[in-house]
This record gives structure tokens, C-alpha cells and sequence, in this order.
């Protein structure tokens, strides 16, 4: 039985991820700032099979809430083996054009509100000597473009955080997990049209566990965007500087 903590637990792709641990008999720890969701997701977790179910409601922006949150989550669990930080928004690019104070509010989320949560668990799982420390990024951050570089440059940072950290910890038998989604069918996306490229949370967060299973360092979901990005960021910028992808 693995001891996993859910950070963004409420989300469409962490809920399908505890949904597959849950038939496992896991124990699960859950963070979100919706009360009632949460509690509707543990009550199903329990019912697929969860060794034990805790939560806890908040905010993750509070980052001076992050330490205690951490220290329940390890009175509920015991130990931590996994932890999937899966929280974040979407943001709206034309507004962040004209509205500085929402764009740091969308960095505040996306940036330091991730990056305040890692340092403090990258310090709990190095003093295990073991652990597992997954981050959903994105394909966004692989090249800035025009459409959405706010929200690409912020996830940009995040894989460039996680690969420092993989370095750091790797020699603890602590594996950093990359996660890095294309175009996913979730609330978060509603309004956008779909396409051949859309998956479904399911498949995605079915390839998040195995990924995390099999301790991969990096996991472009579907593959294919593993492709996709590598021949976008081999575009010369002279070139790319024109195109509108």
C-alpha cells in the first residue's frame, strides 16, 4: 500500500489518478478548496477500495499554510511514498495582456504557490531517503507562444525547477516526475472546441499512475505531443516568430 498526497485533488485528471489508487487500497490524503468536492471524492474513493481517506480545505495560494498542510498529511498517511501536485488555472492570455495585478495572481498560483510546496517536500521525502514527487506542467511551457504565454512561460519554469530538483534528489532514491499534458477535455477547458488532438482525463491520468509507477523522469501525455513539441522548438525563431500555432 502506497501513502499518496493529492495536492489540486479536486481536479478532473487528480480525481481519475485517486480513482485507480483507490481500487489499489491505497491511503490518500487530499488538499482542495472545495469542501463539498472533496468530500463527494472521498466518499466514492472509499466505496472503490481506499486503504483510508483524509482531506484538507484550502487554498493553495495561502503558501504560509503549505508547512502545516504538509505535516497532516504526514500524521494521516505515516510516510509519504507519492505525492501528485496537481493544482493550478488556466489563464486568460488577452486579460493578462492588459491586467497586471491578474497576471501576477495567475504567476502566484502557477509559480510560487507550486514552487513554495516542492521545497517543502523535497525537504520530507529527502530525509526519508525515498519518494516519488510528480508535477503536472505542461506541453505550454516547452516554447512560448503568442496564445497563451503567460501560462506557458509559468509551466516553463516549473519543468525547469523539476529538472534541478531531479538532480538534487536523485542520489536520496527520490524520483521527480515531469508531467506534461496536450489539450485535455476538462472543465477547465469548456470552452474550447475539440479536436483529433483532445484526450479524454481518463487516459491521461491512467498514463500519469503508470508513468509514476515505472518512475519515468518526464511523461508527455498523450506520447504524441513528445513529437509535436520537439519539432516546435525546432523551428529557427526567425521562422516561428511569424507563425501562429
Amino acid at each position: 500500500m502506497s501513502q499518496i498526497l493529492i495536492l489540486g485533488a479536486t481536479s478532473v485528471i487528480a480525481e481519475y489518478c485517486a480513482r485507480q489508487w483507490a481500487t489499489r487500497g491505497d491511503a490518500l490524503f487530499l488538499v482542495g478548496r472545495n469542501s463539498e468536492r472533496l468530500d463527494l471524492i472521498r466518499n466514492d474513493l472509499l466505496v472503490r477500495g481506499a486503504g483510508s481517506v483524509s482531506q484538507y480545505c484550502t487554498d493553495l495560494r495561502n503558501i504560509e499554510e503549505h508547512k502545516f498542510i504538509i505535516e497532516q498529511a504526514r500524521t494521516h498517511l505515516g510516510k509519504i511514498n507519492i505525492v501528485l501536485v496537481a493544482h493550478g488555472t488556466l489563464s486568460d492570455q488577452k486579460k493578462c495582456e492588459t491586467d497586471i495585478q491578474y497576471t501576477l495572481s495567475e504567476l502566484q498560483t502557477n509559480v510560487l504557490s507550486t514552487v513554495s510546496l516542492l521545497t517543502h517536500l523535497a525537504n520530507v521525502v529527502q530525509n526519508q531517503n525515498e519518494g516519488v514527487l510528480a508535477v503536472i506542467s505542461s506541453v505550454a511551457g516547452d516554447r512560448g507562444r503568442a496564445s497563451n504565454y503567460v501560462y506557458g512561460s509559468s509551466k516553463a519554469f516549473i519543468t525547469a525547477f523539476l529538472s534541478g530538483l531531479r538532480q538534487r534528489l536523485t542520489p536520496f532514491k527520490v524520483s521527480v516526475i515531469t508531467i506534461k499534458p496536450g489539450f485535455v477535455d476538462t472543465p477547465m477547458t469548456a470552452g474550447f472546441k475539440k479536436g483529433m488532438l483532445w484526450a479524454s482525463p481518463q487516459s491521461v491520468a491512467a498514463r500519469i499512475v503508470r508513468g509514476i509507477d515505472s518512475r519515468q523522469d518526464e511523461i508527455y501525455v498523450p506520447g504524441f505531443w513528445r513529437v509535436i513539441m520537439f519539432a516546435i522548438k525546432s523551428l529557427p525563431t526567425s521562422i516561428f516568430k511569424y507563425l501562429r500555432l
